[in-house]
């Protein structure tokens, strides 16, 4: 018994030994879990718990000239949702209360399995721009829908509808491309971009610096009180996002209002109306158009599948991307080109049959004009008289006068591709075939190879208005804060200055005022004011036959394979303010019928833009119309 004590002594040292030696294995690793490791752990914790959304900056605004707002914010209900809480049943329920169109099931399913991939527990934008009653049913059901919030965000709004919608352009989400190239620079996943017209070009400037909120939420996702995340969240809880700096465009919405209507019973048009002094654009219309309203988050696939499908391609803006051939328009080229290197005389006389042969192919006028001087060859658009002209100088030559006044290369506005259009030279047609004579005739009256834009064609008139300064055209006046302080203003560029003679354009500009203001003249009649003297040059380009595809639609009143209607020139006649630009698109004459439209649009630009007093309240913007 005695023996068996030493025995029991000795183990019980072992098991306090034990104990000692586990008790401190326990301390050394709680010290080490929450000394050395601590605040990594609590870190993870708060992760888990504490989010961070950015907050929305303020967009910049666009407005006219006299600060009317052409692209404006306004108050919006967007639905997030955060994908790791809002399971299939959430969304099940979320078409149920909603009463949600399969479209809009497929978009939330969509947008919620991208976030997924990207960040299971940051919230995504499922639904913007949601009703009232929509945010309201939401926010009361709340608890049935776990990972679902509504946020009270500022969303893109354009007040006056579908006005000038080419230039302003729209929003619309980020592609996946846009995502992966874009994140870095601070934009989320679900955020709208500029996507066309002013919106995008100018999308730096607009778009501002978000600010940052940091918030706590329990395992469904639900938002914590204040005063409960307080203690999980260090540092600041809100940083105030930056509002993105506005612009201030050369356009006057009145006078856009006016040209928008005088071309609305046309299937398709584009206008371009500019300070001949500046360069500075006051009107520019390209139709048919779009609702940016509708494009920014509200366009349905069947209205994208119909716009689409028109062929009259809504979504290409007619004055600076799609190019066309000028008609008689462009005679001027061949009339500077014959006066300046001593070819032609206004005097001289030339026979007008009604047909002109060369190389065997016969060349139609418009009519047989008999003998005819410079002066009435441009009254009465004479097609021979200019044919004959271009014979003298050549082609070259021609294309020489044209690249001079712009044509051939881009106006550099740099707005919806702008293109440069395409001025043939002799060397252009033997890289593709054999150079023939014709190739001249056709390219002195606008026709064949020869494509220009309208605001190329707009610009040239300019020019010839001005005395010969060939303006780079001029959208935007100056950029502004949010407090109006100016952050940068912009003066007129000049892009060339041009050496053809005054008596040229002088004898140019009396054919022009022939043709509008007396008898036998193209527009006389048509483009004739008594309001205003205005002086043009219309054009009536032949198109290249194409039959209407089956596919196609019918549209009254257009048709592939009718002529396009021109109609350029500028006013007053002798003391030129602005130039205008009126293409009617598969029209048919230009006199007939892009007359009338630049007259409506002079005389409303004359009686109740130029005659207007500055609008009330509205700062001064430099450029305005005298």
């Amino acid at each position: 018994m005695t023996a068996a004590l030493p025995e029991l002594a000795r183990r019980m040292r072992w098991v306090m030994l034990f104990l000692f030696l586990a008790f401190g294995g326990l301390v050394v690793r709680l010290w080490q879990l929450q000394v050395l490791r601590g605040d990594r752990y609590y870190d993870q914790t708060v992760d888990n718990v504490v989010h961070e959304r950015l907050l929305p900056s303020i967009r910049g605004r666009i407005l006219d000239r006299n600060n009317v707002p052409l692209a404006d914010n306004r108050p919006a209900f967007n639905l997030y949702a955060t994908p790791r809480a809002f399971s299939p049943s959430a969304l099940g329920e979320l078409r149920r209360l909603l009463g949600l169109s399969d479209e809009e099931v497929e978009k939330v399913r969509t947008r919620v399995e991208a976030g997924r991939k990207r960040a299971a527990g940051q919230p995504v934008l499922v639904l913007e721009d949601q009703p009232r009653e929509r945010a309201a049913r939401v926010e009361q059901e709340r608890f049935r829908l776990p990972g679902l919030e509504v946020r009270h965000e500022p969303y893109r709004d354009y007040p006056q509808g579908a006005m000038a919608a080419h230039v302003l352009g729209y929003m619309s989400q980020m592609t996946a491309a846009e995502v992966e190239r874009l994140e870095a620079s601070g934009y989320r996943p679900d955020e709208q971009i500029g996507r066309y017209g002013l919106e995008a070009m100018w999308e730096n400037y607009l778009r501002g610096k978000k600010g940052r909120e940091r918030f706590a939420v329990d395992a469904r996702g639900q938002r914590l009180d204040e005063a409960t995340a307080a203690g999980l969240i260090k540092g600041d809880r809100i940083i105030e996002p930056v509002a993105g700096y506005s612009l201030v465009l050369t356009l006057d919405a009145t006078l856009q209002k006016l040209a928008e209507k005088a071309v609305a019973i046309h299937p398709a048009a584009a206008v371009a109306v500019v300070e001949v002094k500046t360069g500075r654009v006051l009107a520019l219309v390209s139709k048919p158009s779009f609702d940016p309203n509708v494009m920014t988050g509200h366009l349905t696939r069947a209205e994208e599948k119909f716009l689409n499908s028109d062929p009259r391609k809504p979504f290409i803006d007619k004055t600076l991307r799609a190019t066309y051939p000028p008609g008689s328009t462009f005679k001027f080229v061949s009339t500077v080109a014959a006066l300046e290197d001593g070819l032609a005389q206004e005097e001289e006389p030339v026979a007008c049959t009604g047909s002109y042969e060369r190389s065997g192919t016969t060349f139609r006028c418009t009519g047989s004009h008999g003998k005819l001087d410079l002066l009435a060859a441009i009254q009465r658009s004479c097609n021979i008289y200019f044919w004959t002209l271009a014979e003298r100088v050549g082609i070259d030559r021609l294309a020489e006068v044209a690249n001079q006044f712009g044509f051939g290369s881009r106006t550099g506005l740099g707005l919806n591709g702008d293109s440069p259009g395409r001025i043939p030279t002799r060397a252009w047609y033997e890289e593709r075939t054999r150079f023939k004579i014709g190739y001249t005739i056709n390219s002195a009256t606008g026709q064949g190879d020869v494509d220009v834009t309208v605001m190329q064609v707009a610009m040239a008139y300019a020019a010839l208005a001005n005395g010969g300064t060939l303006f780079v055209p001029q959208l935007v006046d100056r950029v502004i804060k949010a407090d109006g302080g100016t952050v940068i203003a912009y003066e007129p560029q000049v892009k060339q200055r041009l050496t053809t003679p005054p008596e040229v354009v002088d004898l140019w500009r009396r054919g022009m005022w022939k043709a509008v203001n007396e008898p036998g003249g193209t527009a006389f009649g048509h483009a004739t004011s008594e309001i205003v003297p205005i002086l043009g040059k219309t054009g009536t380009a032949q198109v290249k036959s194409r039959r209407q595809r089956k596919d196609e639609p019918e549209i009254k009143g257009w048709h592939p394979s009718t002529d396009h209607a021109w109609f350029a020139g500028w006013a007053p006649a002798d003391e030129p303010e602005v130039a205008i630009v009126v293409l009617i698109e598969h029209g048919g004459s230009g006199g007939k019928v892009a007359g009338p439209v630049a007259r409506t649009i002079l005389e409303g630009w004359w009686t109740k833009v130029r005659a207007a007093p500055p609008a009330a309240g509205a700062a001064p913007a430099s450029g305005g119309a005298p």
